[in-house]
């Protein structure tokens, strides 16, 4: 029996054994590791390719610096996988040496300097990654497709893509044929002229391959081998074996009306893979004793549904094997898709929806037709570290459609690029205003500080992002509430020394450089125009005291010195106080603090009061405001008592 191949129905970017919590921060480390690896031990005279031995010794040096845990089966195989995915966006060569562009997120990470210095208004690096992406292209099959610039047309013919449009569909775009074919479906589908899976099993029935898979089930008796054959699985045939006793059971079950075998179905799903998907796709229930008791009632509608004869079980059976495996990668894509396109900062995820930011939809608008036209080509200079028009000249930046596309969109009087950031800035404000009410409201704050209390770092993760560490998300955590504490007032997102995504969500890097917080406030009758800045920290005990004092001191007495107003202070925010850190922060009050390179500028004292968060909750749980805030500290401040007593006759006790 001819074995048929197994042909990819889909693109993808990157590699799912580089899908990795804080993505940008790892991508990050990972040319660290890659650049400082080839300057190690003469490694630079040997040749990547092939050569287990040095792959090996990869792994090894990625062990040794903590960039992965344990012994590797296969540790060549390993040390491929984890950098597969940077030769894909041409981070790296073939040969894992740092290609132009790798070098110049390098030295973005290494210099710790993110700020936006683009028309996009997005992050230094990010507009790296957004021009890596334009010349990105995966190989489906023999064909070339470019995922990114694909999207981009897909999103201007629909202007938004549902999320199950982005995960089930997009992918499919692997040609000009396909695209306009998904495109018209997708406009279907919005008018329930037709359904996602019917989509997908059109789409692989197009393929000869699946068309020579249906033919040999049809022409020949259902055997094991058959099974194996026709699944067409990627890995191993051996892998569909369990799809053997399911489809016997599915058999008595739909043509034979056995509804007692109904729970041997559901256990049967169980020793697939992908059983889950089957288990929903078949019965409306995961109890047991319900299918039991009563199978007929606990099916679902499905394509098995009114079949009279062998063909068409058989024809059923081919379509719902191959709809829900071709999910299952689509949906293990999806979150490795999201995380690349994230990082260009030009793609917004947002309320199950997926749209260009508002800058990069009317850049693409007027130029979308032409690009398109190198959609399915190579690009010559995946490796360089050009300029965007290099890509393509149709890409060079011209401000004046991008006022004409939002003024148009939006019925503005934008005249200048200026006006556009404003508009841009107005936006994203909207856009954050409705992320804390959805994603920060005062009970979700109070779950979380509970959480960075006990170090639940997973649910953290989950109730935030984790495209960022703990404690980055700390740090954001901590701003979202003071911007509450502050009325909603003051430009937050400019106030937060961490870099976000398009969706506003935090993102942690390797350079790190500052994560504080400077909150601006202009003269009112509460207080005095004063900068505050606000640190933080999770570490505790002696780690505490090693960490913080320093730091913070020096950074508020740098702050003093240089804008000379001595209204400003700092807050200090950790769950755990240590005495010896409010007693230090305390005697900071009556210490000069120097300028290191000109001791003839200091200050006499500084202005530190510590917060732990069991305060800061009661900040919320009683809805204190900034205004009423300022005097408390301020008493605290001017008080006199010693440490110990300090901390709760001041302020736990006023608070």
């Amino acid at each position: 029996m001819n074995s048929i191949p197994y042909k990819s129905f889909c693109w993808g970017l990157g590699t799912t054994s580089f899908r990795t919590k804080n993505f940008n921060k790892t991508i990050e480390e990972q040319l660290a590791l890659l650049d400082e690896f080839w300057r190690t031990d003469d490694n630079s005279v040997y040749s990547w390719s092939g050569n287990n031995e040095l792959q090996s010794k990869y792994y090894d040096f990625m062990l040794a610096k903590g960039f992965v845990k344990g012994e590797a089966n296969n540790k060549p195989k390993d040390a491929r996988e984890k950098t597969s995915g940077l030769v894909d966006i041409g981070l790296i060569s073939d040969d894992r040496k740092l290609t132009e562009a790798g070098q110049a997120l390098l030295a973005i990470s290494r210099s710790g300097d993110f700020s936006s210095d683009n028309a996009f208004q997005i992050d230094k690096d990010s507009f790296i990654y957004f021009k890596q992406l334009l010349k990105t292209y995966n190989k489906v099959n023999g064909t070339i497709v470019r995922p990114f610039i694909v999207m981009a047309y897909v999103l201007s013919k629909l202007d938004y893509l549902s999320l199950d449009e982005y995960t089930y569909l997009l992918p499919l775009c692997t040609d000009p044929q396909n695209t306009d074919r998904i495109i018209r479906e997708i406009s279907a589908l919005r008018n329930s002229q037709i359904t996602i899976d019917e989509i997908i099993i059109e789409r692989l029935l197009t393929m000869d391959n699946y068309q020579q898979a249906l033919q040999m089930l049809q022409e020949n008796a259902v055997t094991e081998e058959v099974i194996c054959n026709i699944g067409m699985n990627r890995k191993s045939r051996n892998y569909d074996k369990t799809y053997f006793p399911l489809y016997q059971h599915l058999f008595d079950l739909y043509v034979n009306h056995n509804y007692d075998c109904a729970l041997q179905v559901y256990t049967d799903t169980i020793a697939i893979k992908i059983g889950r998907l089957w288990r929903s796709y078949l019965f409306d229930t995961v109890s047991k004793v319900q299918i039991e008791r009563e199978p007929n009632a606990h099916l679902n509608h499905t394509l098995f549904d009114n079949i009279n004869n062998v063909a068409e079980f058989k024809t059923a059976f081919f379509k719902v094997m191959h709809l829900l495996k071709a999910k299952a990668t689509l949906s293990d894509y999806l979150d490795l898709n999201r995380r690349y396109i994230k990082t260009t900062e030009v793609v917004i995820f947002e309320d199950n929806q997926v749209k260009l930011d508002i800058i990069p939809k009317q850049y693409f608008k007027p130029i979308i037709e032409e690009l398109y036209g190198t959609a399915y080509d190579e690009c010559d200079c995946l490796f360089a570290d050009c300029s965007i028009e290099r890509i393509n000249p149709v890409l060079a930046i011209n401000e004046t459609t991008i006022i004409f596309g939002i003024n148009e969109e939006y019925g503005t009087h934008i005249t200048t690029i200026s006006d556009v950031y404003r508009f841009v800035s107005e936006d994203r404000y909207q856009r954050f205003h409705q992320l804390i009410d959805d994603k920060f409201t005062d009970e979700k704050l109070l779950a979380l500080l509970e959480h960075f209390e006990n170090r639940n770092d997973d649910e953290i993760h989950r109730m935030v992002t984790d495209n960022a560490d703990i404690p980055t998300i700390f740090e954001y955590v901590l701003g979202v509430i003071w911007y509450k504490v502050s009325e909603m007032q003051g430009d937050i997102l400019n106030y937060m020394k961490l870099s976000r995504d398009a969706d506003l969500l935090p993102v942690t890097h390797a350079g790190g450089g500052e994560a504080d917080l400077v909150y601006e406030y202009s003269e009112t009758a509460d207080y005095p125009e004063h900068s505050l800045l606000i640190e933080a920290t999770l570490a505790s005990d002696t780690n505490q005291r090693r960490m913080e004092m320093e730091p913070v001191s020096r950074h508020l007495g740098r702050h003093l010195i240089r804008t000379g107003n001595m209204n400003s202070y700092c807050v200090f925010i950790t769950p755990y106080l240590d005495i010896n850190v409010i007693s230090d922060f305390r005697s900071r009050k009556n210490t000069p603090y120097y300028d290191t390179q000109d001791t003839t500028r200091f200050v006499d004292g500084m202005k530190i009061i510590p917060l732990n968060t069991d305060t800061l909750k009661a900040i919320i749980h009683r809805h204190l405001l900034y205004r009423s805030l300022y005097g408390v500290f301020e008493t605290a401040y001017q008080s006199n008592l010693p440490p110990h007593q300090w901390y709760e006759d001041c302020l736990s006790s006023n608070i």
